[in-house]
């Protein structure tokens, strides 16, 4: 058996492990989690005395089909390695229209925004999720809340796979050339948002996998390729979940590094 297959074994392995385990957990994510009391905002005298990077709330949004239970793993590792207060949304299967869902996360970012008196947050989406909130901070003014966006296999130029599943008229949006991919690929001048996009070679849900980097002249972008898991895998792997803290964790420094309309950067990760 050469190395390829080998590893395209394992990884098929892992993404039926990961499925059996996450509908296990499905039911305890169907209903919108309990929303944490509200934190007052710092007065002006104590906000001196707060970290020099202090970090915003995170928000987490799932793919199609899918609910917040998808990143009990994730948002564990965020809260107790990043100290960050980590909030997840769902919304429902019903939903036709990456439109409608991403005015609806604007919604809820206000709503955690006006609780915390936070006036950024960063934003990581599995798949579908990562378009929703991509199209909610280029075109309905999210850049303003939102600081970093992560994507975890999230179609940015569309994927072909969604043609042989095009019943649904949110994954017909998913195809190459469609509409909303269309309004994506128009200007943003001016997007003060940081991308961060995971994108995995083993990824068949994404086809191409490339179809799943950020490729855009007016984006502030860093495209974090990594080999040996698919599509199941992104939102729970260590490896993976290490490198989303640290890409928050460098959101500031990236910004002052490369702004937006920069070369978008590329990494290798590898995951055994």
């Amino acid at each position: 058996m050469t190395g390829l297959s080998l590893t395209l074994l394992k990884a098929t392995a892992l993404e039926i492990a990961i499925l059996a385990g996450h509908l296990l957990l499905y039911p305890s994510g169907i209903t919108q989690e309990r929303r944490r009391p509200a934190t007052p905002a710092p007065d002006p005298q104590s906000a001196s005395r707060l970290p020099a990077a202090a970090r915003p709330p995170v928000v987490l949004l799932h793919g199609f089909i899918d609910n917040r239970s998808v990143f009990v793993l994730l948002r564990r590792t965020l809260a107790r390695h990043g100290g960050q207060r980590v909030e997840s949304l769902n919304y429902s299967p019903l939903t036709c229209d990456i439109r409608t869902a991403a005015a609806l996360l604007g919604r809820h970012i206000e709503e955690i925004c006006e609780r915390t008196g936070s006036e950024r947050v960063d934003v990581v989406g599995h798949s579908l999720g990562g378009l929703i909130a991509r199209y909610y901070v280029q075109r309905l003014g999210g850049d303003r809340r939102v600081r970093t966006l992560v994507t975890l296999g999230t179609p940015h130029s569309g994927t072909r796979v969604a043609r042989l599943a095009g019943a649904h008229p949110i994954v017909r949006q998913m195809r190459p050339g469609s509409e909303v991919i269309e309004e994506l690929a128009a200007p943003a001048p001016g997007c003060r948002t940081h991308f961060v996009s995971f994108w995995s070679d083993l990824d068949h849900v994404m086809d191409p996998p490339e179809a799943a980097r950020v490729d855009h002249p007016d984006l502030s972008v860093r495209n974090v390729r990594v080999t040996g898991i698919g599509h199941l895998a992104l939102p729970v792997h260590p490896a993976v979940a290490s490198g989303i803290r640290q890409a928050l964790d460098l959101a500031g420094q990236d910004r002052s590094q490369g702004g937006a309309g920069t070369a978008p950067r590329i990494e290798d990760v590898t995951v055994a």
